[in-house]
């Protein structure tokens, strides 16, 4: 039986096996919702979160074993090491900005620059391009290439 469902003003046509919707269709039909939404604004809607330091909640579009790898420093593995990278290194909420953003398939690279406060409470300046590859609506894997930028003051 196909049945009309109408959620936050948005209807998604669905096949109900009973006479109404249980919390475990409900979970099916945000799953299809975020799968139809694109990577891209998928990943733009998780870095609010980040802007806001509201870690948790960016996590929440994580895979429980998002692999984030930044070249030529280091591996994270898991949602646990990336929540401890980000307790360790956004000591405030990083400033970023995107410059360009391409999406093919299931990755979105996106190029742009960020500064972060480190605990001496001094900035750093970065120039960074990540590629950002999802599974099912999810982030599952970062590769981040960041540059830190000269000061100008010597």
């Amino acid at each position: 039986m196909n049945n009309c469902y109408q959620n936050q003003g948005e209807s998604l046509e669905m096949e109900l096996y009973g006479s109404s919707p249980d919390s475990s269709i409900n979970e099916l039909i945000q799953i299809k919702k975020e799968t139809k939404m694109k990577n891209a604004t998928i990943l733009h809607k998780a870095n609010e979160f980040v802007k806001k330091g509201n870690y948790e909640d960016f996590l929440g579009y994580c895979t429980p074993v998002t692999k984030w790898v930044f070249v030529g420093e280091r591996i994270l593995e898991g949602k646990d090491k990336v929540r401890a990278y980000m307790k360790e290194f956004y000591v405030e909420p990083p400033v970023f900005s995107v410059e360009t953003t391409i999406e093919e398939g299931s990755l979105v690279t996106v190029t742009g620059e960020i500064t972060l406060k480190a605990s001496n409470g001094s900035y750093h300046h970065y120039d960074y391009c990540d590629i950002w590859r999802f599974e099912n609506g999810k982030i599952a894997e970062l590769k981040a290439f960041v540059i830190e930028k000269e000061t100008l003051d010597k």
